[in-house]
């Protein structure tokens, strides 16, 4: 069974349900009411009719006291401890009671009876004769008018509770079709990517911020993880294959050499080997930085926390000058604020600047920070040769290498700045990149300060 028929069925029983037990409970909360109403009612008279009786007898004959008190839609009669009817007088629409048999009680008694299929309220009550014996004043009175009108009345509740059903199916349809039509235009846009294989996304309604809404906007940032995925899975296979085609060919080339030559020529073997090592460093260095860019700034899994800036550029600072011996000139303001960031993150896009300026540049390296507009700014600057201006936009696009400044030779792979940038994005630091041909290039990267 469909969703929606699921919600109209079951929305229908339970309003049905509780139209019957609202019925059901008016019904009889009116049929206890009526009903008791006409017994008190006879009750009392009984009683007044009793005491009238037992005032008159004696000075009028039994027949023509009773026919004076009998109902209008009733009996009345004396009847005698033996169970015999002394005296009966019934109404001419009631004559069918006179064939109901008579039976004595010792008490007073007061309820409902039911005689060929109609209903009577019978009052007992004891009476002392002129003889002295004791005989009941027993009263038989038809309720037909009441029960009638109860009769009406189901009749009514139950045409009210089968015409209330009506608009109770038409909202529930209305209903169902309101909660699953996002459903719906959510399974037919992924049979859509399914067929087509492209990425589709649905339509939003921003009027109302419902869990509906939530659901299609949930599900739309879940087809922009996939088609990002999708892109740079597909990214990544193209670029790999185009990059790794280079140092196999290298690697190949330097083996067939060492094959064919390599145990007859030992500087051959010295060079061959020294190509294959050097080519295959650069591919998992290169493997290692695809890897990362495949991946989402989501599954980064970035974790920021405070850091004091100063202590922290110091120490990566002197740790890059010990690994490569090189000059570096570290300059700062005073910067007694603190940054919240991601410390693994930041070292490994400082490292990638710095390897940048290292790898392009002989002369000593600088680097500066300090605070501007209220961001803490980070500079890594190098004396190389620079970069044009109409190719600097180009430089943060994966594997581009400026023809003069990035070269195979270096050991660049043109993933250095791209994975930077990512990196930069992924946890909220702008960089920019600066550069004069002939001059050198600085790169900075700006931070927004933990305002306390």
């Amino acid at each position: 069974m469909k969703l929606s028929n699921k919600i109209n069925f079951y929305t229908a029983v339970l309003f049905a349900a509780l139209l019957i037990v609202m019925n059901l409970s008016v019904y009889y909360t009116f049929n206890k009411l009526i009903l008791n109403s006409e017994l008190n009612t006879s009750a009392k008279e009984m009683e007044k009719t009793t005491n009238d009786i037992g005032k008159s007898l004696g000075s009028i004959s039994e027949g023509e006291l009773l026919r004076s008190y009998v109902p209008i839609n009733g009996m009345i009669q004396f009847v005698t401890e033996n169970n015999k009817p002394l005296s009966t007088v019934t109404s001419p629409t009631e004559q069918a009671l006179i064939g109901r048999k008579a039976k004595f009680h010792q008490g007073e008694v007061s309820t409902f009876i039911v005689f060929q299929k109609k209903s009577y309220t019978f009052e007992s009550m004891p009476i002392i004769l002129l003889d002295g014996s004791v005989a009941n004043l027993q009263v038989t009175k038809s309720i037909q008018p009441a029960t009638d009108n109860l009769k009406i009345l189901r009749l009514v509740l139950i045409l009210v509770t089968l015409l209330a059903l009506i608009p109770v199916v038409v909202s529930s349809r209305i209903l169902s079709k309101l909660i699953t039509n996002p459903v719906t235009s959510m399974i037919k846009t992924m049979k859509e990517i399914r067929q087509s294989g492209r990425f589709k996304r649905l339509t939003l309604d921003g009027k109302s911020k419902d869990e509906l809404y939530q659901m299609g906007e949930t599900f739309n940032h879940m087809i922009d993880l996939l088609e990002t995925n999708y892109e740079k899975q597909k990214q990544f296979v193209s670029n790999a294959s185009h990059e790794f085609k280079t140092p196999l060919t290298i690697i190949e080339s330097y083996a067939s050499l060492l094959k064919r030559r390599g145990l007859k020529e030992p500087e051959l073997f010295a060079e061959s080997i020294e190509a294959i090592h050097s080519e295959a460093v650069h591919m998992k260095d290169m493997t290692e930085q695809l890897l990362l860019l495949a991946k989402h700034h989501e599954q980064w899994n970035i974790q920021k926390a405070e850091l004091n800036l100063s202590v922290f550029m110091l120490q990566t600072v002197k740790a890059f000058q010990s690994a490569y011996s090189r000059e570096i000139h570290f300059q700062q303001k005073k910067l007694q604020k603190t940054v919240v960031t991601d410390e693994k993150k930041l070292k490994q896009l400082l490292y990638i600047l710095l390897d940048n300026a290292r790898k392009y540049s002989d002369d000593a390296i600088t680097v500066n920070i300090g605070i501007m507009h209220d961001e803490v700014f980070i500079s890594v600057a190098d004396k190389g040769i620079g970069i044009q201006k109409d190719e600097l936009p180009k430089v943060l696009d994966r594997f581009y290498r400026v023809d003069k400044a990035r070269t195979r030779k270096k050991g660049g792979s043109g993933l250095g700045l791209s994975l930077a940038k990512e990196i930069a994005d992924a946890f909220g630091i702008r960089i920019h990149l600066e550069s004069e041909e002939g001059v050198g290039t600085t790169a900075t990267l700006f931070i927004k300060t933990n305002k306390n």
